[in-house]
């Protein structure tokens, strides 16, 4: 696979490839389809849980008052959803080199 840099979408569909042996067009078709439908789940307001990597949370953050750094003026933050995401103890352990 790749040593540096960023993980990209033809990198998740180029070892599909190579591992499940389906077509480089089908590999990718399946990567798009899995990121899909995290994508909409997570839009339909379902955390994702992939088993062994981590969990995508989502939470809801009130109004609350900010403050410019810059100039020390108070401003209004207006409500919103947040996507945040949680390792789980297996990747951590393996970034970690345990």
């Amino acid at each position: 696979m790749r040593s540096v840099g960023t993980l990209t979408r033809a990198d998740l569909a180029d070892t599909v490839h190579h591992k499940v042996g389906l077509s480089r067009a089908d590999s990718l078709t399946m990567v798009e389809s899995i990121l899909r439908l995290m994508c909409d789940a997570m839009a339909e307001g379902e955390n994702v849980k992939i088993s062994g990597f981590g969990t995508f949370l989502l939470r809801d953050k009130g109004e609350r008052i900010g403050r410019n750094p810059k100039t020390g003026v108070e401003v209004p933050i207006t409500p919103r959803r947040v996507l945040t995401f949680r390792a789980s103890q297996m990747l951590k352990d393996r970034v970690s080199g345990g």
